[in-house]
């Protein structure tokens, strides 16, 4: 059959139909306005929920009949678990034994634990994923797998999907490392101990019906609660829901690389010299060698200046939470919890804030945090001579990584990208991204272990560093010396065939990803 393909505002082919549903083409920066009133979830009135508060059910498989499971149903989780995730493995085991068919699953992301789901994608238990994904489920979709094409949406385009009712879950399934049993829940206490739950409130909210599994099951109530029981239908207990050693990155350290270490020291002393590091300043970093050495570099220079920042977007981690500790921070608000120090932090220090994807990226909201944040330090697999970047594909084509909240703090005041010039002898800077993820006019500098490129658009940060001795360069120079070193890469092979579609922040369809060709 063939596809009707048409030109969004970025210049790329989509398909006007996916999954047998018409989409919003992208339309541009803040043109696409959502309708005037949101969708909510279906509250029942039937009064069937017991007096005594008490909603436990025996067993999972047992919940998952009394919530209705069913063939075509939508199936959410979230990944507070990373690749500790024991919960959404154990759903759709228990879907397989019951010959559920055709369900689709929308998790807030996958890890490669979620490898575990292949055979139910291939049998027709999972008929397609609507999420981000990365590792070998990425790699099952890339080479055209899947049954369905798959939707990747940002952590804020996940919660804006639910809100205005573009995805109506049948059944969340939360996992929590304490709940009580009327379904009061946190991230905070237990062996499963993850920090938030934050990825999980949109489908506490919005689902149909609403599940909380926990192994560790507290007298009423839950305090903490970070998802709230009145939204909660049923709660259910496990033995384990998630692998603790896997859960938090216990190996979440500085890069000891001298190039990415000179990229992150060239991206502090950029934001020391247009004057972004100053009293009350605001930043985001990830957890990553290279992020979590900018941030090093920061609190360095903020000591030398006497500074402090009014607050830190998380990811929160060890080294952030040092920062908040040694009074140079006064708030982190986090939005996931890399390690135990930040676990440790969010229990005991009313400072360090949990967030939700809600109060941090929602696009279709009353405004969200990401906006408001001074400087945002994110990373890229490309980078093209008009500042557009990748995030989800690789430059062989295959769908490895997901979006994450990258697309949302775009939006931030300066977003840097410190990137390597190159990969494994493959060049980052390209005439045109494989994919495209996030808009060049949101991006406004790209620093390399060779020099440091400005958007042209950012003429206030050109001016402000006349005269610098940073090695200033434009990105058409930079791609000529990575090309010097590496050569000019092959074209990827790729078929016409569409497997995943990349959403924008307000629900428009950005991009597509085309089924690569295999050997």
């Amino acid at each position: 059959m063939t596809v009707k393909m048409i030109k969004n505002a970025a210049g790329r082919m989509i398909p006007q139909e996916i999954n047998g549903e018409v989409v919003i083409p992208f339309e541009g920066l803040g043109v696409h306005k959502p309708k005037a009133y949101k969708y909510n979830s279906r509250i029942s009135v039937n009064c069937e929920y017991p007096l005594n508060g008490d909603k436990r059910i025996g067993s999972l498989k047992e919940t998952l009949i009394k919530a209705g499971l069913r063939d075509g149903m939508i199936i959410s989780t979230h990944h507070h678990f990373r690749n500790g995730d024991l919960v959404a493995n154990k759903v759709f085991d228990i879907a397989n034994e019951l010959g559920v068919k055709d369900l689709i699953w929308f998790p807030s992301a996958s890890f490669p634990c979620h490898e575990h789901l292949i055979p139910y994608l291939e049998d027709g238990t999972i008929a397609g994923i609507e999420g981000s994904m990365n590792g070998p489920l990425g790699k099952f979709c890339s080479e055209g797998k899947m049954k369905r094409t798959a939707v990747l949406r940002s952590h804020g385009g996940r919660y804006q999907a639910l809100q205005d009712g573009e995805v109506k879950v049948d059944i969340a399934v939360i996992g929590a490392a304490s709940a009580d049993p009327f379904g009061n829940a946190n991230g905070l206490e237990g062996q499963s101990a993850s920090g938030l739950l934050g990825f999980a409130l949109g489908d506490a909210q919005f689902a149909d019906k609403v599940i909380v599994v926990t192994d560790n099951m507290v007298p009423f109530p839950c305090i903490p609660w970070q998802i709230q029981g009145n939204y909660v239908d049923f709660t259910v207990e496990m033995d384990k829901i998630g692998i603790p050693e896997k859960i938090i990155s216990g190996t979440t350290q500085v890069t000891k690389s001298p190039d990415r270490l000179h990229i992150a020291e060239l991206t502090a002393k950029f934001c020391d010299e247009v004057g972004i590091i100053k009293d009350g300043f605001s930043f985001q970093a990830g957890a990553g060698g290279t992020s979590l050495a900018i941030g090093n570099y920061f609190a360095q220079i903020m000591k030398s200046k006497g500074v402090k920042a009014r607050f830190a977007r998380g990811g929160s981690n060890q080294y952030l939470v040092k920062m908040l500790e040694d009074g140079l921070v006064d708030y982190i608000l986090d939005g996931q919890t890399f390690d135990l120090e930040g676990v440790r932090s969010m229990r005991e220090n009313p400072n360090h804030v949990w967030t939700s994807p809600f109060t941090s990226y929602n696009y279709h909201g009353k405004g969200n945090f990401a906006s408001m944040i001074d400087v945002v330090v994110l990373g890229a697999t490309e980078v093209d001579l008009d500042f557009n970047a990748n995030v989800v594909t690789h430059s062989d084509g295959y769908l490895l990584h997901g979006i994450g909240g990258w697309q949302n703090c775009l939006f931030g005041k300066t977003v840097i990208l410190p990137i390597p010039l190159f990969r494994n002898r493959i060049p980052i800077i390209r005439d045109k991204v494989t994919t495209l993820c996030g808009p060049g006019e949101l991006i406004d500098v790209i620093v390399t272990e060779r020099g440091i490129a400005i958007n042209p658009l950012r003429k206030d940060l050109i001016e402000k560093l006349k005269g610098s001795k940073l090695p200033i360069k434009t990105l058409e120079e930079l791609k000529e010396e990575a090309e010097e070193i590496c050569g000019i890469p092959e074209e990827i092979e790729v078929t016409d065939e569409i497997v995943a579609a990349i959403k924008w922040v307000d629900g428009t369809v950005l991009d597509v990803v085309y089924r690569v060709c295999v050997e």
